[in-house]
C-alpha cells in the first residue's frame, strides 16, 4: 500500500499497490501493521454500504461526536465518487480544512478519516457504492453534520448536486454551531 498524507493530520489518502500477472491482480486494501506505522489503528468495530442509484447524489458531511467519535476507511466499489473529510476538532491547526478525493472502482484508492473530521461523498457516476469501515458503531445521539454548501467551509464540490436528503441539507450553518466551531487554540 501506498500511504499519501495530506494538509490535514491524520486524513490519509491509501492506494493499494497491485501485483499483477495473466489472472489480473492481487492487493491489500488493510493490513494492521502498516496502517499502525503510520498512526492509523485498526479496531473496526462496522461495516457500511451506501448504494446511490443517481450521479449527483451528495451524502454528508455526517460525524459523530465524542465520545462516540468515530474514523472512517472509505473506498467505492461501484461507480465514482468525489469524498471529502472536513478538520472539526476542537483546537485543530487545520481547522476547518477540508481534503476532496476522487474514489472509483477503478482505482482502488481509500481514503482514512480521523475521528472529529466531518465525511461526506458526491457521486459521479450513475448506480455507485461506497463501502466504508468505521472504528465505532452507530450512535443516533452522537450523529450530527455539517452543511455541504455553508460558506465558511468553501467546499467546491466538482458537479452538480442534484440530490441530497432533507436531514442532509437542514443542517445548521456552522457560524450557529457552539458545539463545532473551535479553531485553532
Amino acid at each position: 500500500m501506498i500511504f499519501h498524507g495530506t494538509d490535514i493530520e491524520g486524513v490519509t489518502v491509501v492506494e493499494i499497490a497491485e501485483i499483477r500477472d495473466e489472472r489480473g491482480f492481487f492487493a491489500r486494501s488493510w493490513c494492521e501493521d502498516e496502517f499502525a506505522e503510520r498512526g492509523i489503528g485498526g479496531g473496526w468495530a462496522q461495516e457500511n454500504i451506501g448504494f446511490n442509484p443517481r450521479r449527483g447524489t451528495l451524502r454528508g458531511l455526517h460525524l459523530q461526536i465524542a465520545p462516540h467519535a468515530e474514523r472512517k476507511l472509505v473506498r467505492c466499489t461501484r461507480g465514482a465518487v468525489w469524498d471529502v473529510a472536513v478538520d472539526l476538532r476542537q483546537g485543530s491547526s487545520s481547522w476547518g480544512r477540508s481534503v476532496g478525493v476522487e474514489l472509483t472502482a477503478d482505482n482502488h484508492t481509500m481514503l482514512h478519516v480521523p475521528d472529529g473530521c466531518a465525511h461526506g461523498y458526491l457521486t459521479l457516476a450513475d448506480d455507485t457504492e461506497v463501502r466504508y469501515l468505521t472504528s465505532r458503531r452507530y450512535a443516533p445521539a452522537a450523529a450530527t453534520g455539517v452543511r455541504y454548501d455553508d460558506p465558511m467551509l468553501g467546499l467546491a464540490w466538482p458537479e452538480e448536486i442534484v440530490l441530497v436528503s432533507e436531514a442532509d441539507a437542514s443542517w445548521a450553518l456552522l457560524g450557529a454551531r457552539d458545539d463545532l466551531l473551535g479553531g485553532p487554540s
